[in-house]
């Protein structure tokens, strides 16, 4: 109980000093805790190496037994994030892939610590979000038929010319493409990016940058796979549409 009233002030002070935070910690990413019952702790990564684990020396302390003593660690290089487990016994996931060795992180990429605790890491210059998203369900059966990318919602898999793309998108860049996928064509507004991608930013919290950043990101992955093609096409001053063509090749 003593270790968890000592977690419970250290939390209580880092929710206190939110706000100080928003103002000079654009430059730092953030980890949140998505779920359980200390409403959303967060932690400043703000170090060439963080640890995480529930030894009380670690950077990020998180006293639950299913975690190892130094079940994580997250490494700044180059200004960017990698995080890699540190062979704990109960595992660590990234968008539902269990991780092994060494992987970048990317703003919205969920982190799942011994399938239980759930956290988010948040880019720099980003407004953490902080309940979990319900993602669009309302994708017409059949619309991927005979299409040059495909989508399936159920296992998150993307296909460009029936070759799956792998390593898979990172969770905002698949939550970007399945609003797309479920406009049919149509554009979808900045502001429907925000709500599918972001839905805790209240619109103003990211800025136009992180957005054309996402955007930018998406379309390098899916140019890995087709460099003949653009499946995202800005349509200026109203957002983005899926421009998906048909398979010729599979006709």
């Amino acid at each position: 109980m003593k270790l968890v009233r000592e977690w419970q002030a250290r939390v209580n002070s880092v929710e206190n000093d939110i706000p100080a935070m928003a103002q000079g910690s654009d430059e730092f990413p953030v980890i949140v805790w998505l779920d359980g019952s200390l409403s959303n702790p967060h932690w400043l990564v703000d170090r060439a190496e963080m640890l995480l684990g529930r030894e009380e020396s670690c950077d990020i302390v998180i006293p639950v037994r299913q975690i190892s003593r130094q079940h994580l660690r997250i490494v700044m290089e180059g200004g960017s994030a990698v995080i890699e487990d540190l062979r704990s016994k109960n595992g660590t996931w990234v968008n539902g892939y269990r991780l092994t060795g060494m992987r970048e992180l990317e703003d919205g990429d969920e982190i799942r610590i011994a399938k239980d605790i759930r956290l988010r890491f948040v880019g720099s210059g980003a407004t953490a979000p902080s309940t979990t998203r319900v993602l669009p369900d309302v994708i017409p059966s059949g619309s991927m038929t005979g299409l040059r990318m495909r989508l399936d919602p159920e296992s998150r898999e993307v296909q460009i010319k029936d070759v799956v793309v792998d390593p898979p998108l990172s969770l905002p860049q698949y939550r970007l493409l399945e609003i797309l996928f479920a406009s049919q064509g149509g554009v979808c507004s900045r502001n429907d990016v925000v709500d599918a991608v972001w839905p805790e930013a209240m619109g103003a919290g990211v800025s136009e940058q992180a957005i054309d950043a996402l955007v930018r990101r998406l379309r390098d992955r899916l140019t890995e796979f087709d460099s003949e093609h653009q499946y995202i096409v800005t349509v200026r001053g109203h957002g983005f549409r899926l421009d998906n063509p048909r398979d010729e090749s599979a006709e």
